[in-house]
């Protein structure tokens, strides 16, 4: 077993509330990834469910169990910190084979664990080399090993590829995922990286200043948002997000411009909105019935696409492009919209309407 709860956790540093009733529910066996910029609390509510950290108020449940009195060591989770934090002048064996020494664990048993660990992580050849004679992704692997070695209730990472360089961070999400595959152990990664997030995450909580804003598979939280922030936070490019309101069977701009009331949309007529366009639900080399005039505001290469960026009136499009299309600033466009895959928020409250009716 390996479920974690965390259930309205607070925590204020002087006259800053980092945490505002955090509440987290992660299954056994699940890759749970909880997103967010700087400052939203993420490393807080990690150290607080390790036990580094002394609550406000709220609770932290292991297995059914109440565990926010349980002192760290007593709680057996593995915590992967973004320092490494390798003892310097011990070799990777050394490094890896400390928790279980801690435990008394037999030289027979130790062997046997870091032998197992170390082919799991391809790091054999490393055993005999102190932190300083490795590159930074080899010292991960390492600090990844010694949380893996003794099999705890779950594992806590936080920003463990922060360091790495963006080729290694990349092979590093595949062998996490592999890992995490092979062990069927409870992962807890904290990230403000959303690729790292939608590619290894079963589930995501989506932080902000201290607050969960949503909970939910990748595929939801980047197709289904819950609010405008989170459309915004996720996603790249980000999401364009225009002003408008309903009349009648219309969407209305703010700047004049008219696109058909999308057939799932309950707004009433007048209410304040944000539209929310994803880059790839627009298209500067197709038509559509549903379509936005602007001009060529900019062209950005990205080698497989060009992003188009795109003027309307004052508000700015990314759209999505094959990686030939040219054009010339100030050029008009007609950009056609996916109204079907298109986003409404309340614009007093950021929260969403675009699955209402759908």
């Amino acid at each position: 077993m390996g479920t974690v709860a965390a259930h309205g956790l607070r925590k204020s540093f002087g006259e800053v509330e980092a945490l505002k009733g955090v509440d987290l529910d992660v299954p056994d066996g699940s890759f749970f990834v909880v997103l967010g910029p700087s400052g939203a609390g993420k490393t807080t509510t990690l150290r607080a469910i390790a036990g580094l950290e002394k609550l406000d108020a709220g609770s932290v449940h292991l297995d059914g169990r109440d565990a926010t009195h349980d002192t760290p060591a007593a709680r057996d989770l593995a915590m992967v910190f973004q320092s490494y934090a390798l003892y310097p002048r011990r070799t990777a064996y050394e490094n890896i084979a400390s928790p279980l020494r801690a435990r008394r664990a037999s030289s027979g048993e130790i062997a046997a664990a870091v032998e197992q660990v170390s082919e799991l992580l391809h790091i054999e050849r490393l055993l005999e080399r102190r932190p300083a004679q490795m590159s930074g992704g080899e010292q991960q692997r390492v600090a990844l090993a010694r949380a893996l070695v003794r099999r705890p209730r779950a594992f806590l990472m936080d920003e463990p590829l922060t360091n790495l360089d963006l080729k290694l961070r990349v092979e590093m999400r595949t062998e996490l995922t592999r890992i995490h595959r092979s062990l069927g152990g409870t992962f807890v990664y904290v990230t403000n990286d959303q690729v790292e997030a939608l590619s290894m995450a079963d589930q995501v909580a989506v932080l902000r200043e201290g607050q969960v804003q949503q909970v939910g598979t990748p595929t939801e939280v980047y197709e289904r948002p819950a609010n405008q922030w989170v459309a915004g936070f996720v996603g790249s490019p980000r999401i364009s997000l225009l002003a408008c309101q309903v009349r009648g069977d219309q969407l209305v701009g703010d700047r004049g411009w008219t696109l058909p009331r999308p057939r799932w949309s309950t707004a009433r007529d007048g209410q304040p909105l944000m539209l929310g366009l994803r880059a790839e639900d627009l298209s500067v080399e197709k038509r559509g019935d549903a379509s936005l005039a602007g001009e060529l505001y900019g062209l950005e290469p990205l080698g497989d696409r060009t992003v188009v960026d795109v003027k309307v009136g004052t508000e700015m499009l990314k759209v999505k492009a094959r990686p030939a299309v040219t054009g010339s600033p100030g050029e008009r466009l007609s950009v056609a919209v996916d109204l079907d895959r298109a986003h409404l928020f309340d614009a007093s409250t950021g929260l969403t309407l675009s699955e209402v009716g759908r």
